[in-house]
């Protein structure tokens, strides 16, 4: 099963920087050829189920190996049975979206669009919400 993941690790007890443990966990996940991209909150991972998630288990590995004491790690992630997806073509999507005349006028007035009326009134930290 494919799976595109949304990883943020964060070691405890090493200090304010964490960029050197950052730079592990990618050479960890390029080593496993797996397609990612990084942000500033964490990383985007997709592949194969199994290979992504032994992939974050390395990334533990090598960032206590590190010397870190504790690891905190969120993950979000989706699969799909229906069809295979790729992270561009999800981004791709939503750009396509973005030129649509009526989200154009929308976002020249300085307003958003609801795309659903299931939206939800709270949200989680890095998930888009769109109120009118």
């Amino acid at each position: 099963m494919n799976v595109i993941l949304d990883l943020c690790i964060v070691p405890n007890g090493v200090g304010v920087s964490l960029s050197p443990y950052v730079a592990a966990c990618e050479r960890v996940l390029t080593e496993a050829g797996l397609k990612t991209v990084l942000h500033a909150n964490g990383t985007n991972i997709e592949g194969e189920w199994d290979n992504v998630f032994a992939a974050v288990r390395r990334c533990h590995e090598v960032v206590h190996e590190m010397g870190a004491p504790r690891i905190f790690t969120v993950m979000k992630l989706g699969t799909r049975t229906d069809r295979t997806q790729t992270m561009d073509e999800k981004t791709k999507s939503v750009e396509t979206k973005l030129t649509e005349p009526a989200l154009l006028m929308a976002r020249q007035r300085g307003k958003s669009l609801i795309f659903s009326p299931s939206v939800p009134k709270v949200c989680p930290t890095n998930s888009l919400l769109f109120l009118l």
